[in-house]
């Protein structure tokens, strides 16, 4: 498996996902999913199923359950896309480093 780098998708149908997922943002942080760090990886296969692995800035996210299904439910109007499957995950936990530049210039946190 390659490293999910948001700025080099692999495929194009990676770049739509991508694409889907930034029209997502955290309610309580004004910046997208993929400028927040919060994807780790967009998987799929043949047959159109998308595995996302994300994480959020804290376990006690008041968005935790709103978030992940969120995703799911932009990623699954990617036309190619069959399924998807979004696991919440803790690890690595995340830090502001995983933030893109222009996450933290919008955020002032530079």
């Amino acid at each position: 498996m390659q490293a999910f780098d948001p700025n080099e998708p692999r495929s194009p149908l990676e770049a739509e996902v991508i694409e889907a997922i930034k029209t997502v943002r955290d309610p309580e942080i004004p910046v997208d999913l993929v400028a927040l760090g919060l994807i780790y990886a967009v998987e799929y296969n043949e047959f159109g199923v998308v595995s996302i692995d994300m994480t959020l800035t804290s376990p006690a996210c008041p968005v935790a359950g709103a978030l992940p299904a969120q995703v799911q439910q932009v990623v699954s109007m990617v036309p190619g896309v069959a399924a998807v499957v979004v696991s919440l995950v803790w690890e690595p936990a995340w830090t502001r480093d995983r933030m893109s530049e222009e996450a933290t210039l919008e955020l002032g946190l530079l």
